[in-house]
C-alpha cells in the first residue's frame, strides 16, 4: 500500500484517518484484497498487444506500479488511451501521479488538462506535484483554478499549498489560503492548522501564528513543535520555553525531533538551569545522543556557558559527523580557547572526518578570538591547498577580524580589497568593529560607507560609527550622524541583559526601574561601587558617548544593563555561586571592568554571552583577555 511522507502526522494524531481525510490515499492505494492478485506483476504490453487485449484494469493499475523509467509510463499511457481506458478515473489518477512521481509534470499537465473529469484526487495530484518540485506560480494557479471549479480543497491538497505561501514567504497569498480554510469549515483540522501556523511563524507574524495555535482544540505534537521552533527562530526562545512546559502538563509526550527543537531554544536562551532540566529528560525518555540530537545538546551546554558539560558529551558521543566536530571547535572559539579548538583539528583526520567549509570557518573564528594570527593565516592556507576548499566571505570575514583584531588594519583592508567574492555586510562590519578597537577614524569612513551601500536602512552601522567619531572627540561628526538617523527615522538596538535567578531568567536594560526589587537593587549597587573604588576600580567615562559632563557621565554608567544584571545576581543567588548573564550587545568596556572588581571583592565567577563571545570573570582575570 502506498504511504504518503505525511504519515508521520497521522500518526501523531489517530484523530486524523488517512482513509477518511486523504483522497490522495484512498484512491492511489492498493487494498489489501488485491494483494495477491498483484504479485503476479504482469509485463508492461505493448501497444500493438494491446490494442487485441481486453485486460481487467487492475492489470495496468499493477504495471503502473511497477514502471522504473518515463519510457514504461508513456508507453502503458499510450495502451490506456487505445483501449479507452483513459476514463477510467481511477487509472487516469494513478497515471498522473506516476506522471508527477518522476518529476515529468509538463506530461502530467497536459494529461491533467485533457482530463474529462477532475476529481479531488486529481487536483491535489496536480497541486502537490508543482510544490514538491518547486514551481510555486504554477502551484498557485492550479490552486485557483482548483477553487473556481467550485470542488472542496481536501486535506493533502490545502496543506501543499500554505507550505508553499511559507518557502516563498507570500503571506498575502497565505491569508487568502486561510480564508479558503474558513469558507470550507476545515479550520479546526489539526493538519491544516499546524501548517498555518508553521506558515504565519516563517513570514514573521508570530502574534498571527500564535492566535491560531491558541484556538486550536487538539494539538498534536507537530503544532506544539512547529510553534516552539517558531519561538526560537523569532528571537524569543524563552516563550519556546513555556510552551515546551505547557505541552508536557498537556500529557502530549516529546519525540526526538521535538526535543532537538527544544534544546536549540535553550541554546538561543543561555540559561544553564533549563538546560539540565532538558538534558535530564532526555536521558529520562532514553532518547539516544545520536549526531543530530548530540551536536545540539552539545551547542547548548556550550551557549549556556559551559564548555566542559559540552566537551564530555562530545566525548560520550559513539558517532560524529563533520557537523558535531565542526561545532565543538566553534564552542571552544567563541569561550575564548582558540588552542583547544586548533588541538580538535588533527583528531578529526585520525578519525577518518574530512573537514569542510563550516569546519574552516569555526577554525578562523577560533584564532580571531584568540589572538592567534599566525595560526589563523596557516589554516586559511592550509584550507586551500591541502583541502582545495575555496574560500567565500564567511572565510575572509574571519580573516579580516583576525587581522583587524591584531592591529593590522592596512593588510586587513587590502584583503577586501584583493578578494574575488562578493563583499557583504559582515565583512564590513568586521573591518569598522576593527577601526573602533583601534580609533582607526579615516578607514572607518570608508566601511561605513560601504555599508551603508549595502544596508541604507541598517541603524547599527550608523551606531557605530558615531561611537567611534564620539571616542575620538568628534561631537559635530556624531551629531550629524544622529541627524541623519532621525531624518531616516532609524533608532539604535536597545541593550539588555538578563541574569539567572531562582529558576528564572530576568532582564534588565540601561537605567530600568521596572524590576520589583529595583530599590534593592540600586542601593546595592551604590556601596558595590564604593566598596570597587576602594579595591582600585575607576569608571571609565570615555564609554559614556554622549558630549555630557561628567557627573552626568557617572550617572550614565552605573546603570549600566550590565551592572544592574550583576548587582541583582549577586543579591538573589547563594554566595559564591556562578553569575550566568546573556548580552545581546557587545559587553561595554566599563562594565567588563567592573565585572573583574566584582569577581575579586564578591568571591563570584560570572559568565556572560555577549554579542560576540563569552566572558569567563574569575579572580579578577577575564577567559578573553580583554582581547574582544
Amino acid at each position: 500500500m502506498f504511504k504518503l511522507k505525511n504519515q508521520r502526522l497521522f500518526t501523531a494524531n489517530p484523530s486524523l484517518k488517512p482513509q477518511k481525510f486523504c483522497s490522495v490515499a484512498c484512491a492511489l492505494s492498493i487494498s489489501d484484497d488485491d494483494h495477491q492478485f498483484y504479485k503476479q506483476k504482469p509485463p508492461i504490453l505493448s501497444p500493438q498487444l494491446q490494442e487485441t487485449s481486453n485486460l481487467d484494469p487492475k492489470f495496468y493499475l499493477s504495471a503502473l506500479i511497477n514502471c522504473k523509467n518515463l519510457q514504461q509510463i508513456k508507453s502503458l499511457h499510450t495502451q490506456l488511451s487505445v483501449n479507452g481506458l483513459l476514463n477510467d478515473s481511477f487509472l487516469i489518477n494513478k497515471l498522473l501521479y506516476v506522471y508527477v512521481r518522476y518529476n515529468a509534470l509538463d506530461d502530467a499537465h497536459n494529461l491533467f488538462d485533457k482530463m474529462p473529469e477532475r476529481n479531488p484526487v486529481s487536483w491535489s495530484v496536480m497541486v502537490g506535484g508543482f510544490a514538491k518540485a518547486g514551481r510555486y506560480m504554477k502551484c498557485f494557479d492550479t490552486f485557483r483554478e482548483y477553487i473556481r471549479s467550485g470542488q472542496q480543497p481536501d486535506v493533502y491538497t490545502l496543506p501543499s499549498v500554505i507550505r508553499v505561501c511559507r518557502d516563498t514567504q507570500n503571506l498575502k497569498m497565505g491569508r487568502v489560503v486561510h480564508h479558503i480554510v474558513h469558507k470550507f469549515g476545515l479550520h479546526m483540522n489539526t493538519f491544516i492548522c499546524a501548517a498555518l501556523v508553521d506558515m504565519y511563524a516563517k513570514c514573521g507574524v508570530i502574534d498571527d501564528a500564535r492566535k491560531l495555535f491558541d484556538k486550536m482544540t487538539d494539538k498534536d505534537l507537530t503544532t506544539w513543535t512547529v510553534m516552539m521552533g517558531a519561538y526560537a527562530a523569532s528571537g524569543n526562545p524563552n516563550e519556546s520555553l513555556v510552551l515546551f512546559d505547557q505541552m508536557q502538563e498537556h500529557g502530549v509526550v516529546p519525540d526526538k525531533i521535538s526535543m532537538v527543537t527544544i534544546v536549540n531554544a535553550c541554546a538561543k536562551l543561555g540559561a544553564m538551569n533549563k538546560a539540565k532540566v532538558i538534558h535530564d529528560l532526555i536521558q529520562k525518555q532514553n532518547h539516544s545522543l545520536d549526531m543530530i540530537l548530540g551536536t545540539a545538546v552539545i551547542d547548548m551546554y556550550a551557549k549556556c556557558g559551559s564548555i566542559d558539560f559540552a566537551r564530555e558529551i562530545f566525548d560520550k558521543m559513539r558517532e560524529k559527523n563533520v557537523i558535531t566536530w565542526s561545532t565543538m571547535i566553534a564552542a571552544y572559539g567563541y569561550h575564548g580557547q582558540g588552542q583547544k579548538a586548533l588541538d580538535l583539528f588533527p583528531l578529526m583526520s585520525k578519525n577518518r572526518i574530512k573537514p569542510n567549509n563550516v569546519t574552516f570557518v569555526s577554525l578562523l573564528y577560533a584564532c580571531s578570538h584568540s589572538g592567534l594570527v599566525q595560526e589563523g593565516l596557516k589554516i586559511f592556507s592550509l584550507m586551500q591547498e591541502k583541502f582545495f576548499i575555496k574560500p567565500d566571505v564567511k572565510h575572509y570575514t574571519c580573516m579580516v577580524d583576525l587581522l583587524g583584531r591584531a592591529g593590522k588594519l592596512d593588510q586587513a583592508f587590502n584583503m577586501i580589497e584583493n578578494m574575488t567574492v562578493e563583499k557583504d555586510v559582515g565583512l564590513w562590519s568586521a573591518l569598522l568593529s576593527a577601526c573602533r578597537m583601534h580609533n582607526h577614524v579615516e578607514m572607518a569612513q570608508k566601511a561605513a560607507e560601504s555599508l551603508l551601500e549595502i544596508q541604507p536602512h541598517n541603524p547599527s552601522h550608523y551606531v557605530m560609527l558615531s561611537n567611534i567619531y564620539a571616542k575620538a572627540g568628534k561631537w559635530e561628526n556624531m551629531a550629524k550622524i544622529r541627524v541623519q538617523m532621525t531624518n531616516k527615522n532609524l533608532k539604535k538596538t536597545p541593550g539588555f541583559t538578563w541574569v539567572e535567578a531562582q529558576n528564572s531568567v530576568h532582564k534588565f536594560s540601561s537605567g530600568d526601574h521596572s524590576h520589583c526589587e529595583s530599590k534593592e537593587i540600586y542601593e546595592r549597587l551604590k556601596s558595590l561601587i564604593e566598596k570597587l573604588e576602594v579595591s582600585g576600580y575607576v569608571p571609565d567615562t570615555e564609554f559614556v558617548l554622549h558630549d555630557v559632563n561628567e557627573e552626568l557621565k557617572l550617572g550614565n554608567l552605573y546603570a549600566h544593563s550590565e551592572k544592574l544584571a550583576v548587582v541583582y545576581g549577586l543579591i538573589s543567588t547563594p554566595e559564591r555561586t556562578t553569575i550566568r548573564m546573556t548580552k545581546n550587545l557587545r559587553v561595554c568596556g566599563d562594565c567588563h571592568t567592573f565585572m573583574k572588581f566584582v569577581s575579586v571583592v564578591e568571591q563570584r565567577e560570572i559568565i556572560v554571552r555577549d554579542a560576540k563571545r563569552f566572558h569567563h570573570v574569575r579572580e579578577g582575570v577575564c577567559s578573553c583577555g580583554d582581547y574582544w
